[in-house]
């Protein structure tokens, strides 16, 4: 490998390296989120506008704030780029080229080709994949871009949950009967994270009781977490993002104690709560300015002026910017590093873009944190962060086993903003830190609402590296283990001795009389006993999900596998007992 020149980071130059060898038309490169892909692209730029390969640029970008970033950050490599370029028009010649939106190219391709065909051009296409979003869009851009002499596909996901193809992109044959997306050149997040180039991410999950009301006036509830049908988890998930509940507090208070803590070795740390929709993400931030002590920042998509509010927010010191789509891709505000995932999109495109916001490294041993519901679908993406990933043609990306896809679709509308039917009335749902997830790994906690175990995990250092947090975490988790498996034996050396005192003195076991009285007072018993097996059940799935690095949910199942009966929410006292007894002995 060639050594880096011009400040450029290995990988950069090693794409440049490769890009040179043979100067091809297309060339891919994918890299993550926080990696550089801008700083190699405009580095390629300024290279063949030097040796007059080119004569223009044109960047592609998915959005109208993109298009004033790119513009800031090529004029910084001395690359004259239009932003306000429009498609009535025509090209000043005054600059090195145009950045323009996929769904401006979309709108009039031939237009653009005439502008990238009239000189010898390189076309930059950033975050290749929304190419695809509309059929007008990735053809438009085939059309445009055709007879260009370079063109530059950039991105940090290049999948996407359906079979449009991205143009420009080469698909192979996988052996299986599908197409597969294939890139020049990859730099994954578990490459970046152990070259200091991303932050570390610690994922922390919170469950909870959550419980609402049907059409027909029956009230339901269910624990985020625990193995649900579909329309469960969908209901109980929206529960809990309800901000007239109790989970959403909880949870905003608990990130912004985190944020705290970073602040105290980063002062300018900032955090992020990405919302479902315009109605929540106000809401949202009516409760945050009662927890901060700086201006909240809303992000609203379709209000005017919201790059200007980003911008603003990335220069100033404020704690934190509630917003709903804007900023889930591409936009750069490198100073965030508590994020609440409060939103329930649930695709693995969406998801790896929003926490991208959160893993640009400025220093070194700077940490992000991102709360999290604790619903299947989104611990499975935070445990395969790190996974790479191709474009599947004939064989979409899926949800985990046991989604509906009505729901889901419902749930993943390009707007993320679903809408909830009126026979659906949430009641309220509380939060409990149920787990952290790092590099693919649970470290469990059980419910600790408030416990000092939980105050624990929110103050970890600001700085520490890879290996520092891994290590810190597995410290903890063994304490935990250790303190737990001490107190069960104590448990059963008392339970022991008092049996012992029975068995010598003759103490009978006490019966409960028969009777109104004694069922009344069974089913008082019943009242405090099945929610402290609840958390008892719950603590061992966590302990065992440490243990095994298997999801919290793929022990509740196989615990209700082995001993049959309903979900745990419905469990009587006796079944939730034979669970806890099995996963004791597992």
């Amino acid at each position: 490998m060639t050594t880096p020149s011009s400040g450029l980071r290995a990988w950069q130059q090693a794409a440049l390296d490769k890009f040179n060898a043979t100067r091809p038309q297309d060339f891919m490169a994918v890299a993550t989120p926080g990696a550089g892909k801008t700083t190699f692209a405009l580095t390629m730029a300024s290279m063949l506008l030097a040796d007059k390969t080119v004569q223009r640029v044109i960047v592609v970008v998915p959005t109208e704030h993109l298009k004033h970033q790119w513009a800031g950050s090529a004029a910084r490599l001395g690359i004259s780029l239009d932003p306000e370029f429009t498609n009535s028009s025509a090209v000043n010649p005054a600059y090195d080229g145009v950045v323009v939106t996929y769904a401006q190219v979309g709108m009039h391709p031939f237009k653009h080709h005439a502008v990238a065909s009239s000189r010898r051009t390189l076309v930059v296409l950033d975050e290749i994949h929304h190419a695809g979003d509309a059929k007008s869009w990735g053809d438009g851009v085939k059309e445009a871009y055709a007879d260009a002499t370079h063109r530059l596909a950039l991105t940090g996901t290049p999948f996407r949950s359906d079979d449009s193809p991205i143009p420009f992109v080469r698909y192979e044959e996988d052996g299986e009967g599908h197409l597969v997306s294939c890139s020049d050149y990859s730099y994954g997040y578990s490459s970046a994270l152990a070259d200091g180039v991303v932050r570390p991410v610690v994922f922390l999950s919170y469950s909870g009781e959550a419980r609402w009301r049907d059409s027909a006036g029956e009230e339901y509830s269910a624990r985020l977490g625990e193995p649900l049908n579909a329309e469960q988890t969908a209901r109980a998930w929206r529960t809990a993002l309800d901000p007239k509940g109790d989970w959403i507090p909880a949870v905003l208070q608990a990130a912004h104690t985190r944020l705290l803590q970073i602040r105290r070795n980063v002062p300018d740390a900032g955090g992020l709560v990405i919302a479902t929709d315009t109605k929540t993400a106000r809401a949202y931030a009516r409760i945050l300015r009662q927890i901060s002590s700086t201006p909240v920042a809303v992000i609203l998509s379709d209000e005017p002026g919201s790059s200007e509010r980003i911008d603003e927010f990335s220069e100033s010191t404020d704690e934190w910017m509630v917003a709903v789509r804007m900023v889930s891709e591409g936009v750069d505000v490198p100073r965030l590093s508590v994020g609440v995932y409060a939103t329930s999109a649930s695709t693995p495109l969406f998801f790896a873009q929003a926490i991208g916001r959160f893993v640009r490294s400025r220093r070194k041993g700077e940490t992000a944190s991102v709360f999290l519901p604790s619903v299947p679908v989104l611990l499975g993406l935070a445990e395969n962060l790190e996974k790479q990933r191709d474009h599947v043609l004939g064989k979409p990306d899926r949800p985990k086993e046991g989604w509906d896809d009505d729901l889901l679709a419902e749930a993943n509308r390009e707007q993320n903003e679903p809408d909830e039917p009126a026979s659906y009335e949430a009641l309220g749902a509380e939060a409990e830190l149920d787990s952290l997830i790092y590099d693919g790994s649970h470290y469990g906690t059980g419910t600790f609402t408030g416990s000092a175990e939980e105050e624990e995990y929110l103050g970890l250092p600001g700085l520490l590296d890879a290996d520092q947090v891994k290590a810190l975490l597995r410290k903890r988790q063994e304490e935990q283990l250790d303190a737990r498996e001490a107190q069960d034996r104590a448990r059963k050396e008392r339970e022991a001795q008092e049996a012992h005192k029975r068995e010598v003195l003759g103490v009978p076991t006490t019966i409960t009389p028969r009777g109104s009285g004694g069922a009344e007072a069974a089913a008082e018993v019943a009242s405090e006993e099945i929610p402290r097996l609840r958390k008892e059940l719950n603590t061992i799935v966590s302990i065992v999900s440490g243990r095994t690095g298997r999801p919290h949910g793929a022990v509740h199942t196989e615990a209700r596998k082995a001993c049959g009966g309903p979900p745990t929410a419905l469990c009587t006292a006796e079944q939730l007992r034979d669970r806890i007894a099995y996963l004791r002995d597992w």
